[in-house]
């Protein structure tokens, strides 16, 4: 009851400060960004020591693309900040000539950022950044599973902003379910679709505008032509980062049959490149499996694929005392098994041939709509094609996961995989109302539209034409 009473006091504490704080300028703006950076620059190490207990991430996976990626995130926003404010000027239509048309971005109002466990720092982090650029009033809620950088971000924040501006909860689902019930202007979630579906009822009671950052069961299409030693190495790297546990990760591999064994040996050689030395895997670049219960499921997921007929090829150790699962490489998986059927956030790569690139497009099309797509083909037909006869909330070319880096593409999801977008202006514009605003001129021919009508009924061939 007490932890129920803070929130709700601290929600209408913001809901009032929002008022003063919809006005403030970009140098204000601006001047809280870079107090952030400064204050995650002051704790960087206290960040990682955090990251490497909750998933052991090494300090270089953990400034790559945890801490760094927030610091770009920053940066990019205060550069741009004072274009994003400035008003949009807008062409008038036939009827409204002569009117001024601008469109004024303004704060939604309270926000609630809700993150998960998987980048606990930066998917908490980056969508504050745009939500301060925007001009909110935030409560951020991490994830409970992550608990040693769940504190630190508490302690970050609690410590140091005005609780009517920022403020941050920690705890369980109950925290989550309380925060839930206020009446939020917008509500962005970084999550399961499950969850996701949870979020938007709840936002819907409200009518609270939300944006839902996904999932799903991102594939890789590998063609006949593509440079087979480039792709694996490219597709290795993005599936085993965090042990596997990030949302755009390759879920699993398509490719061509004539290349498929060829791609296998390929895999598990750069497999034992990039994270083992000796044959001894090498946990200071590989992390852990985030609790107890999602080993025990990807656990089951391998060994049922298993039992129904697939090969394994690479992988099959683990280490119950530390929740380590080494990377695991499938081939002739049954598309009926659990492996097919649901999303995997883990470190098991399933590896599918196909005989022709529609039957591969077929197949991902008769799926929810993943979150991101992989095309590796050295031909621009091929890329073309898959491209407009598939959807996905992004896709990446002969590369996986880099697309999210770049600020200037818009990062969200499609259908089960997620809505609206993040990132630079895109995050920007997800924390903000477009406001249109029309100025009316001295000469104005809006009079024509007022009654009586009975004596300008010759006019509506004229307005017919223009309209």
């Amino acid at each position: 009851m007490d932890m129920q009473r803070s929130i709700a006091e601290i929600f209408h504490l913001q809901k009032d400060h929002s008022i003063s704080l919809r006005i403030t300028d970009a140098a204000a703006r601006k001047k809280k960004l870079t107090r952030l950076k400064l204050l995650i620059q002051e704790n960087e190490q206290l960040i990682f020591e955090a990251l490497e207990s909750d998933l052991r991430k090494s300090k270089f996976e953990a400034a790559l693309t945890e801490v760094y990626f927030v610091y770009a995130e920053i940066d990019y926003a205060i550069k741009n900040l004072f274009s994003w404010l400035k008003p949009r000027k807008v062409s008038a239509g036939m009827t409204n000539l002569f009117t001024k048309n601008r469109i004024y971005f303004e704060p939604k109002g309270v926000s609630l950022i809700i993150s998960p466990w998987n980048y606990p720092f930066q998917l908490l982090i980056a969508p504050l950044v745009s939500a301060i650029a925007a001009g909110n009033c935030v409560m951020l809620k991490p994830s409970e599973w992550s608990p040693a950088t769940s504190s630190i971000l508490v302690k970050l924040i609690n410590e140091n902003f005005d609780s009517r501006e920022i403020a941050c909860f920690e705890g369980g689902a109950e925290v989550s379910e309380a925060l839930l019930e206020l009446p939020f202007d917008h509500i962005f979630f970084t999550g399961s679709s499950k969850i996701g579906k949870i979020v938007m009822a709840a936002a819907a009671r409200h009518l609270s505008s939300v944006t839902l950052e996904l999932g799903g069961k991102s594939p890789v299409i590998i063609a006949e032509d593509a440079s087979l030693k480039r792709a694996a190495e490219k597709i290795v790297w993005g599936k085993f980062m965090n042990s596997g546990q990030t949302c755009i990760a390759p879920d699993y591999v398509l490719i061509h049959a004539s290349r498929e064994q060829e791609f296998l040996e390929l895999a598990k050689a750069i497999i034992e490149k990039q994270f083992y030395i000796n044959s001894e895997l090498d946990k200071s670049s590989y992390g852990k499996i985030i609790s107890r219960n999602h080993y025990q499921r990807l656990k089951d997921l391998r060994d049922q694929a298993v039992l129904d007929g697939a090969q394994l090829i690479k992988g099959g150790m683990d280490s119950d005392t530390d929740q380590t699962i080494e990377p695991v490489v499938l081939s002739k998986v049954s598309m009926a098994s659990a492996l097919m059927q649901e999303e995997i956030f883990g470190p098991l790569l399933p590896v599918i041939s196909y005989q022709s690139l529609d039957e591969a497009i077929d197949y991902i099309n008769q799926n929810p709509k993943p979150l991101a797509l992989y095309i590796f083909s050295n031909s621009k037909g091929i890329i073309n094609h898959a491209i407009r006869q598939t959807s996905a909330g992004g896709t990446c070319v002969n590369d996986v996961i880099i697309q999210i880096s770049n600020p200037n593409l818009p990062f969200g999801g499609v259908g089960n995989s997620g809505t609206g977008s993040c990132h630079g202006f895109f995050g920007f514009k997800a924390f903000s109302h477009e406001r249109g605003v029309m100025f009316q001129s001295k000469i104005d021919f809006s009079k024509v539209a007022y009654p009586p009508y009975s004596e300008k009924k010759n006019l509506l061939k004229w307005l017919k034409k223009i309209i």
